[in-house]
């Protein structure tokens, strides 16, 4: 239960009665904690904050960064947590009244759909989400005449909820910065910045850029693959850029989709094709970076034109539809996602290839699994920044994000390339997972986010 003390400090209370019962031991064990610690671990809890410290200033969770991955972890808490929980969110972008045009769509798994369900978001979102029914994968050289068609996903869609669906990103981003203006839980400091932190054993003090200060019990860094929070920790990183610059933007056609999304290999890396709410289809397309720096330097009709050599004549007749917008690709993986009261979520933990649009829903795995954590700890009084849960959510996160990341690097350097022995191998395995259908509906599982120890969120579950 959530008291007060005498000195006006928040605490977490779990009563002793808990801590000899089965429950207690069944929680023990689910947190890998040795049961024999519940009640030292109870009575930590139950701690105050720091005398000096005004209680409007006190959270049991402060994030930095207001992303997809930081916003949506902070209505995951306000929604789920027991009644009391408090959620600062630390955002370098100031509130706007309208976002600026974003040139990105977004494939959301199945999963990351039923975290957004639970949180009550996907309603407003529904209405111009479009499901992918089937998948194409194709690879050539971009002088080809004809692509021939190696792989594909129709049949595998055709029983139960779709794996994916395209939501734009400017949508996702406009419903959750509204979700988190209603939540009364949620204390948004904009523009703002944690430009120091220091930790002990009862919590976390928090520095911010504006001169103001805060405290937590934890404070979870999203504040992307530049984090500001992990250098500070000494957290070092794995990875690489890749000589590739990524484009993206959305285009109009004379034909319809039918929700079928393209995957077109070229020797300069990956072109998709990824369809939208009516006759429109999102591009995100992986360029060498010398020429995609051309191509993005060119007039409209130079930049439409080079577009149109790589999307061929399906849909018919295609028009640009949007901005178009150009990052630089890397791959990059956290030695370690935790840190004393410190966890990281989203690209400040990791950062993969856009090949198979899964960087966001990796993300929201973090969230899920993380607020799994903390809502359980909540409810039992532990402390919820301390190292057996943080342990745990690096465990649940680490290897499946690593892997994850080493998978989309090794793909992408099978396919990004012109060698002809090469893409006849690849072009036989495509060939006989094409011939395997066990294959293809686990394939489809996996890009779902079906697989493996799936947080409860993910699922579809109210913890």
């Amino acid at each position: 239960m959530t008291f007060r003390g005498q000195d006006g400090s928040r605490a977490l209370y779990q009563f002793r009665r808990l801590s000899g019962t089965r429950f207690a031991q069944k929680a023990a064990a689910r947190l890998a904690l040795p049961w024999v610690a519940l009640p030292q671990v109870a009575l930590l809890a139950t701690l105050p904050y720091r005398e000096g410290m005004q209680s409007d200033r006190r959270y049991d969770v402060a994030i930095a960064g207001g992303g997809f991955a930081g916003r949506t972890l902070a209505l995951a808490l306000a929604w789920l947590a027991p009644k009391g929980f408090r959620i600062a969110l630390i955002d370098a972008e100031a509130p706007q009244a309208e976002a600026p045009r974003d040139a990105r769509a977004l494939a959301l798994s199945a999963a990351s759909k039923s975290l957004l369900a639970v949180l009550e978001l996907w309603p407003a979102l529904a209405s111009n989400a479009q499901a992918i029914e089937s998948i194409e994968i194709t690879d050539s050289p971009l002088n080809a005449v004809l692509r021939p068609y190696f792989l594909g996903f129709d049949d595998e869609f055709k029983t139960g909820e779709p794996g994916a669906y395209m939501v734009e990103a400017g949508d996702l981003a406009r419903v959750l910065a509204a979700a988190v203006a209603d939540e009364k839980a949620i204390d948004v400091y904009a523009p703002n910045t944690v430009a120091d932190y220091s930790s002990d054993g009862f919590g976390i003090a928090l520095r911010l850029g504006s001169g103001g200060a805060i405290e937590a019990r934890l404070l979870v860094a999203a504040d992307g693959k530049r984090s500001r929070l992990r250098e500070r920790a000494g957290i070092k990183c794995v990875g690489w850029s890749y000589p590739q610059l990524g484009i993206v933007t959305t285009v109009a056609h004379a034909k319809p989709h039918h929700g079928r999304a393209v995957q077109h290999f070229l020797p300069a890396g990956p072109f998709a094709i990824l369809p939208l709410k009516g006759n429109r289809s999102s591009i995100v397309w992986t360029e060498s970076a010398a020429q995609g720096e051309t191509i993005m330097a060119a007039s409209e009709a130079d930049f439409a034109a080079e577009l149109g050599k790589r999307f061929g004549h399906r849909l018919g007749e295609i028009t640009l539809a949007g901005p178009r917008q150009s990052f630089p690709l890397d791959l990059q993986i956290a030695r370690a996602f935790v840190a004393d009261r410190l966890a990281l979520v989203g690209e400040a933990a990791h950062v993969v290839h856009p090949l198979a649009g899964q960087g966001l829903n990796i993300g929201m795995r973090d969230v899920a699994a993380l607020t799994e954590i903390i809502v359980e700890s909540a409810r039992l009084g532990l402390d919820i920044g301390a190292a057996p849960s943080l342990e745990r959510y690096e465990r649940w996160r680490r290897f499946d994000s690593a892997f994850s990341a080493v998978v989309m690097d090794g793909l992408n350097r099978l396919f990004s390339n012109d060698s002809t022995p090469l893409r006849a191998l690849r072009d036989l395995g495509l060939g006989l997972v094409e011939r395997v259908p066990g294959l293809k509906r686990f394939l489809v599982r996996e890009a779902a986010g079906a697989t493996g120890n799936v947080p409860r969120l993910l699922r579809g579950e109210r913890l």
